[in-house]
């Protein structure tokens, strides 16, 4: 049986609206994984992938483990999103945002307060660096898994590659029809914005600081746009 909600053919503006908050988010994890856990991607794989091919063959300044790490916390990840939607399930849109939200923003600020503990530390141990890859990496897995659920086009909200191309193919200089441009270009800015907010809550704040709002920005915005009548209205196939 179909696990994916009735959206109806024109999303809902919330919706999008939320998608569109959330890829800001993606961007401030990968800006606090980037410059505070040594060059890891936690929501983008496949840098991960690269990264691991250069540690496979020498590459200074790589550690494969902890994209091994990453990649199997964010699969994971995504196996508890894809379990809980299947034996739990919400008849209503709203209400299976709320539930994904509170589980991708209690890892997040998990991994929040982990950074800030071990920050205070006079000799932190060095790996203790996997929790905090972990804990973000199945944050991000886990909603990916969810929002791949609302099959909404050109917000995954946390690749960019298709939508960098969408915009390019299907634009007028392309001979295009120009259509769902405003919302590609959208999330583009988005994850550029969020990147640069978080890389400046990291390089000021630190690590732990940056999860913690990271994770506070997920399950508030999820709550407010949850309410929204319009979201309230649709049900979960």
């Amino acid at each position: 049986m179909s696990i994916a909600p009735s959206i109806p053919l024109k999303t809902p503006a919330p919706l999008v609206r939320l998608l569109l908050l959330l890829s800001a988010t993606t961007g401030m994890v990968d800006a606090a994984s980037i410059l505070g856990m040594d060059k890891v991607f936690t929501a983008n794989m496949t840098g991960n992938v690269v990264f691991a091919a250069f540690a496979a063959v020498g590459a200074k300044g790589f550690h494969v483990s902890y994209y091994l790490t990453a990649l199997t916390a964010f699969m994971a990840g995504a196996v508890l999103a894809g379990r809980i939607s299947r034996q739990s399930r919400p008849a209503r849109l709203s209400h299976w945002l709320v539930v994904a939200a509170s589980v991708e923003s209690g890892m997040l600020i998990f991994a929040g307060l982990v950074s800030l503990f071990l920050a205070s530390r006079p000799q932190p141990l060095a790996e203790s660096i996997y929790a905090v890859i972990a804990l973000t990496a199945g944050a991000m897995g886990f909603r990916n898994a969810v929002v791949r659920q609302l099959k909404v086009p050109d917000l995954s909200t946390t690749v960019l590659t298709l939508t960098i191309t969408g915009l390019a193919s299907d634009s007028r200089l392309a001979a295009g029809d120009g259509a769902n441009q405003t919302t590609r270009l959208a999330g583009v800015l988005m994850i550029f914005g969020g990147a640069a907010a978080g890389a400046a809550l990291a390089m000021t704040c630190g690590l732990g600081t940056t999860l913690l709002i990271s994770g506070g920005i997920v399950l508030t915005g999820t709550l407010v746009f949850a309410r929204h009548p319009q979201m309230a209205e649709l049900q979960r196939g």
